[in-house]
């Protein structure tokens, strides 16, 4: 039986962070008999960080990891993935848009694989950020070689392959960072396609000016990355 580690992002999700903590738990026991639940409050100001530490009272299956500055989604995750300490490592978003549910099908996940959720259609986005989110397509597929469906969207990975990666950037790339990596070690990739579910609770955070001049500035940090990746990684 496989073990899982799962964290939840949260910032300001005071409306939404019990439900989807009690459906992870609800899924997770289905899964495993052996899990955590990791839930990074990234500097709320809503009463989100009161929620998480009442829910780790309440379920000794349940941590928290409480940021002292705003870090954005880079540095949420790498909290997750710094700290997660079973084998099956994933992430949710707190504002309940991932059905848990679809974890389901994945109580087994392959050595050498990772799964990867992708979202359909997004027809909550501005058209704005659906055209920033085919951009991002376009540049993963030329420059780094990444044709997953939905690079930004919620994944699992192997936590021993996630150690081997001397992961570099703080921003809401590293999952390009991630997957680019993974797959020139000839990783693969499970795609399975993911609802997503309407917001009940708070305001998307995504898309802002600073977040897209920050993710452009990145892309081509990564590819220096990857250069210096590959030649430490030659594969034979």
């Amino acid at each position: 039986m496989q073990t899982w580690s799962v964290g939840i992002l949260c910032y300001n999700e005071a409306g939404t962070l019990e439900k989807v903590t009690t459906d992870l738990l609800n899924v997770l026991k289905q899964l495993s008999s052996t899990f955590e639940i990791i839930i990074v409050d990234d500097r709320s100001t809503d009463g989100s960080r009161v929620v998480a530490y009442d829910l780790a009272t309440k379920y000794p299956e349940v941590r928290v990891i409480s940021h002292e500055v705003n870090k954005g989604i880079g540095g949420t995750l790498r909290s997750v993935y710094e700290n997660a300490i079973y084998e099956n490592v994933g992430f949710i978003p707190g504002d309940g848009q991932f059905d848990i549910n679809e974890y389901l099908p994945f109580k087994e996940i392959p050595e050498n694989h990772f799964v990867s959720f992708y979202r359909k259609e997004n027809t909550t986005y501005s058209l704005f950020r659906n055209a920033l989110s085919l951009m991002n397509k376009k540049i993963n597929a030329i420059f780094l070689g990444i044709t997953i469906k939905d690079v930004n969207w919620t994944k699992i990975y192997k936590r021993a392959d996630l150690r081997k990666l001397n992961l570099e950037l703080t921003s809401s790339l590293i999952e390009s960072e991630i997957c680019a990596k993974l797959l020139y070690l000839k990783k693969r990739v499970i795609e399975a396609e993911s609802k997503y579910l309407p917001r009940t609770y708070g305001e998307s955070k995504g898309a802002s000016m600073k977040i897209v001049k920050k993710a452009m500035k990145d892309t081509w940090a990564l590819v220096l990355i990857m250069k210096r990746f590959k030649a430490a990684n030659k594969q034979k």
